[in-house]
C-alpha cells in the first residue's frame, strides 16, 4: 500500500516520511496499524454503545439524547443505550467518559454545564474538558426566554434596560441556583446592558417561577422547554430569547441581541464527545452517523417540538465552539464571583 492509497482510505490522514527501504520492519508496523484503524471503523459498532447523559431522565438533555438514539439505533442495527448519570453539574458523567477506553463505545452528551461553565465554576475538576475528549458534533441548542412578571412596566428589552438604569438594584431576577446557566445569563445581561439587577437563588426552577408569578421577583432567564407553557398561557410576559436567532417555537419574540444588546448570546447546548485517543476513523464515522440523524426531517421536527434547535457540525467546529464557550463563561463566572454550591 503506497502513500496515495493510505490517504485515500483515511480522510484527513497526513503521511509522514518514512524510509521504507532502510526500515522494512517499521514500514510493516506502520501499514499494520493503519489497516487496523480502517478495520476498526468498518466493524464499528460491533456491540451496543452507551450515550452518557449528565442529567436525570425527563430533562431536555435526556429528551434530545433519546430522540437521536432511536434513529441512530435504527441505522446501526446496534443499540445506542441512554445511560443517565446526574450529579455535580454534569461532572460525574464527564469524568466517567474521560476515563473510559478510547474505542467509541462510551459517548458523552456534553452540555454547557460540564463543558462551558463548569471548568470555571469548580475549583478543581477530575477531567480536562478539552484534552481528555475528542469532539464528534454539536447536536442542538436551546435558547432561554427572558420573562417578566406582568406587573413590571416594561414590554421590551430596551424598556427593561431603561427601567433597570432608573432604579438600580431594585429589579430581582431568579435562578435555580448559584452558577446555573439561568444565573449567569442574568449576570451577562447586567454586564453587557450596563445595568445592576439582584440575583435571587432558589432550589430549583419551579420555586423561582412560583415566586415570579407571585411578584416576589421581577424576571427570569428560563430555558425554552420550561418556559413555553408560561409564555403560551400568558402567566408571564416574554419579551425576548437569548439565542443568536429567533426560536422556531416563538418566532414572534426578538433576540436580546436584536432588541438592544448586540452580541448577547446564551444557549443551553448538547453535543457528542468521546474519550481522547479514539481512532480518527471511528470519530469520522460517528460524526457522519450523528449528523445524518440530526438532519433527518423526522428527528429535526421532534427536536424543534422539544424546544431544541438542531445544529450538526464537524468535529473541528465543535472543538472550537467548546473552547470559545469555556473562555466566555470564565469571564462571566469571574466577574460575578459565582462558585459551585
Amino acid at each position: 500500500m503506497n502513500k496515495s492509497n493510505l490517504a485515500g482510505v483515511l480522510p484527513g490522514y497526513t503521511m509522514k516520511c518514512v524510509n521504507t527501504t532502510t526500515s522494512p520492519i517499521l514500514a510493516l508496523i506502520l501499514v499494520s496499524c493503519l489497516v487496523g484503524t480502517v478495520n476498526a471503523a468498518e466493524s464499528y459498532p460491533a456491540k451496543s454503545v452507551r450515550l452518557v447523559v449528565p442529567f436525570a431522565a425527563g430533562g431536555t438533555a435526556d429528551i434530545v439524547a433519546r430522540i437521536l438514539a432511536l434513529k441512530i439505533t435504527e441505522s446501526w442495527g446496534q443499540q445506542l443505550v441512554i445511560d443517565n448519570r446526574p450529579g455535580a453539574g454534569g461532572n460525574i458523567a464527564a469524568e466517567a467518559v474521560a476515563k473510559a477506553p478510547g474505542d467509541g463505545y462510551m459517548i458523552l452528551m456534553a452540555t454547557v454545564a460540564d463543558h462551558g461553565i463548569g471548568p470555571s465554576l469548580y475549583n478543581k475538576l477530575s477531567y480536562d474538558p478539552v484534552a481528555d475528549f475528542a469532539p464528534i458534533t454539536l447536536i442542538a441548542s436551546t435558547p432561554s426566554v427572558l420573562m417578566l412578571n406582568p406587573s413590571v412596566p416594561a414590554n421590551s428589552v430596551a424598556e427593561l434596560i431603561d427601567l433597570a438604569k432608573s432604579k438600580p438594584g431594585t429589579l430581582n431576577f431568579g435562578s435555580p441556583g448559584n452558577g446555573s446557566s439561568h444565573h449567569l445569563a442574568g449576570e451577562l445581561f447586567d454586564s453587557m446592558a450596563g445595568v445592576k439587577m439582584v440575583h435571587v437563588a432558589y432550589k430549583g426552577t419551579s420555586a423561582a417561577l412560583i415566586d415570579l408569578i407571585a411578584g416576589q421577583i421581577q424576571l427570569i432567564f428560563d430555558t425554552l422547554p420550561s418556559a413555553i407553557s408560561y409564555v403560551k398561557s400568558k402567566k408571564l410576559k416574554a419579551i425576548a430569547v437569548t439565542s443568536p436567532k429567533r426560536a422556531q417555537l416563538l418566532p414572534e419574540l426578538p433576540t436580546i441581541a436584536e432588541a438592544g444588546v448586540p452580541g448577547f448570546e446564551v444557549t443551553s447546548w448538547y453535543g457528542a464527545l468521546v474519550p481522547a485517543g479514539t481512532p480518527e476513523s471511528v470519530i469520522r464515522k460517528l460524526n457522519a452517523d450523528f449528523v445524518a440523524a440530526i438532519r433527518n426531517p423526522v428527528v429535526s421536527a421532534k427536536l424543534v417540538e422539544a424546544g431544541a434547535e438542531p445544529v450538526a457540525s464537524n468535529p473541528e467546529q465543535f472543538g472550537a465552539f467548546i473552547r470559545s464557550e469555556i473562555r466566555k463563561w470564565a469571564k462571566v463566572v469571574q466577574d460575578s464571583g459565582a462558585r459551585a454550591e
